[in-house]
C-alpha cells in the first residue's frame, strides 16, 4: 500500500460522516445497545459500496454519466429526506436510554440506507479507491480487496 493511500484513507475515516453521527446520536438517545445496532447497520451499508467497487461498478459509473447522476441524486434525495425529518422533530434532545425508541428492526434498515446512499462513501469507493489500483496490476481484484 502506498503512503498516499494510507494518508488519504486516514483523512476520510477521521472525518465523521452521516453514519458516525447517526450511531452517536442513537447511542445518546437510546443507549449503548442501540448504538451498537446502529454501527452494525452502518457497516452493512458500506458492504454494497465495497462490492460494487470490487465488481467494477466504478467503470460503469465512469462511462455512463446518466447512471452516475441517478445514483448521486438518489443519495441527495435521501439526505434531504433525513434533514426534513430532523427539522420536523419537536422538543429538546432526550437522553434517556430507557425510553422506548425504535428497536433494532427499525434502526438497522435506517443505518443501512444512511451509508448506502451516503455520497461521501460513493465517492470514496467508486471514484477515489480505484485510482490506487495500478493499471498494470496482475490481479486488480486482489489489490482492491487489500
Amino acid at each position: 500500500m502506498s503512503l498516499e493511500f494510507l494518508i488519504t484513507a486516514f483523512i476520510v475515516v477521521a472525518s465523521p460522516g452521516t453514519g458516525a453521527i447517526f450511531t452517536i446520536a442513537t447511542g445518546l438517545t437510546r443507549g449503548a445497545r442501540s448504538s451498537i445496532i446502529a454501527a452494525f447497520g452502518c457497516t452493512l451499508g458500506i458492504v454494497p459500496h465495497l462490492a460494487a467497487a470490487i465488481g467494477g461498478l466504478a467503470v460503469v459509473l465512469h462511462t455512463s454519466a446518466l447512471v452516475f447522476q441517478l445514483f448521486k441524486y438518489a443519495g441527495v434525495a435521501y439526505l434531504i429526506y433525513m434533514a426534513w425529518n430532523t427539522l420536523q422533530e419537536q422538543g429538546a434532545l432526550s437522553v434517556d436510554p430507557t425510553s422506548a425508541g425504535p428497536g433494532g428492526r427499525r434502526i438497522i434498515p435506517q443505518a443501512i440506507l444512511i451509508n448506502l446512499l451516503n455520497p461521501k462513501l460513493s465517492i470514496f469507493f467508486l471514484a477515489f479507491l480505484p485510482q490506487f489500483v495500478p493499471q498494470d496490476a496482475a490481479d486488480g481484484l486482489v489489490t482492491m480487496l487489500l
